[in-house]
């Protein structure tokens, strides 16, 4: 984004439309503090994933045209990270140019873009590290007395804000359960699916991000979000669910009616006043309700085709697809990576998926085998 403005500004979470996204939040978090403080020139998260030690840029604030994106690194290679989150400890650094070499290229790009000092702290959710917020300046020395004084209480709203997004998911979750009245039962092989489908939708969402004008922020919400597009399937049968022969037409149509319940259940949450205006939500409805949509407008519940089907619900439906075909069924052998591939790309020749995704997954082979080495599938 541009520079942040140094006059005061209106909350977005009093307006539920304008609040577009996560970013807007954090910029507006930026202008208050500038407001005060004009020597703080920059706020980013990182957001760190339990499940693969990885941290990842999330949302950036700043006063430069190119920020940090779609970088990431193991937090194991961050020492001085990781020694925060460990500790529950903020950093201040007044001159990055004086850090001991070598240094990582977090920190390269800040000196490179001008910025000389920090201030770091560490974001918790209940169960664990959430990720890092970051405090730059393009002057050293500035993290100290009056604003180190104001800064928790603007720490404190960026994390609500991450949580904000990155508890939706499990909202929506517990809708789901409350509605079918018990938690539902997932085989081993469902669970493993599910993880292997929002990181193969992640390196999908990467892969085309630039070329689609999109944000580190969209990247991490569908990662987020890919694991719910079946969230229709509580009001489906476990007999039709669970049936590991294929199904009948009549089983089929049955079948086909998760992805409007599904959509009602996103939309119940949506109109919830305590769900309402969290960023991600219109990501989130769209891939559940278009994950089945095919470009050429073959699919279903709509029949949409072309841009009426979001880029969102393109990417999970290609990762979908692609964990289907290299999954063994009852019915059926799995098939190989490059097997699953031109499958895939005869599906986008044909012109049912969007092959700038297709050629994003095929490009990233090293990180589908190891996504299926982590999540129980030997490629």
């Amino acid at each position: 984004m541009t520079e942040a403005a140094s006059s005061p500004v209106s909350d977005p979470a009093a307006d539920h439309d304008a609040v577009a996204s996560l970013t807007d939040r954090i910029c507006w978090v930026h202008a208050r503090v500038r407001h005060q403080h004009p020597q703080v020139h920059r706020i980013a998260i990182a957001l760190y994933d339990g499940r693969s030690d990885l941290l990842r840029t999330y949302v950036d604030s700043s006063d430069v045209k190119q920020p940090l994106a779609f970088y990431e690194c193991t937090l194991a290679r961050v020492p001085s990270l990781l020694e925060l989150a460990h500790n529950h400890a903020f950093r201040i650094v007044d001159d990055l140019t004086g850090l001991p070499a070598p240094h990582g290229e977090h920190t390269h790009w800040l000196i490179a873009q001008g910025y000389r000092s920090s201030y770091t702290v560490p974001l918790y959710r209940p169960g664990g590290l959430l990720g890092f917020l970051f405090f730059n300046s393009r002057e050293p020395g500035q993290f100290h007395g009056r604003l180190l004084q104001d800064l928790p209480i603007h720490v404190q709203l960026c994390r609500q804000a991450v949580l904000d997004v990155v508890d939706l998911s499990q909202a929506v979750g517990d809708r789901a359960r409350t509605a079918r009245g018990t938690a539902h039962r997932r085989h081993t092989e469902t669970v493993r699916h599910l993880d292997r489908l929002s990181s193969y939708s992640r390196v999908i969402a990467k892969g085309v991000a630039r070329q689609y004008g999109r944000s580190d922020e969209f990247v991490e919400q569908v990662y987020q979000f890919a694991p719910l597009h079946d969230i229709g399937e509580i009001g489906v049968a476990d007999t039709i669910l669970l049936k590991p022969e294929r199904l009948t037409d009549e089983e089929r149509q049955t079948m086909q009616r998760h992805v409007e319940l599904g959509a009602q259940l996103v939309e119940d949450v949506m109109h919830s006043s305590s769900q309402a205006g969290k960023p991600g939500l219109k990501v989130l409805h769209n891939l559940v309700l278009c994950h089945h949509e095919f470009l050429d407008g073959s699919g279903y519940p709509r029949g949409l085709s072309g841009d009426a089907i979001s880029l969102e619900a393109r990417i999970v439906t290609i990762a979908d697809i692609f964990d289907a075909l290299t999954s063994e069924r009852p019915y059926r052998c799995a098939c190989s990576n490059d097997e699953a591939l031109a499958e895939l790309q005869q599906m986008a020749d044909a012109g049912k998926l969007d092959p700038v995704c297709v050629t994003a997954l095929g490009d990233a082979g090293d990180e589908v085998r190891a996504i299926q080495q982590r999540f129980g599938l030997s490629a």
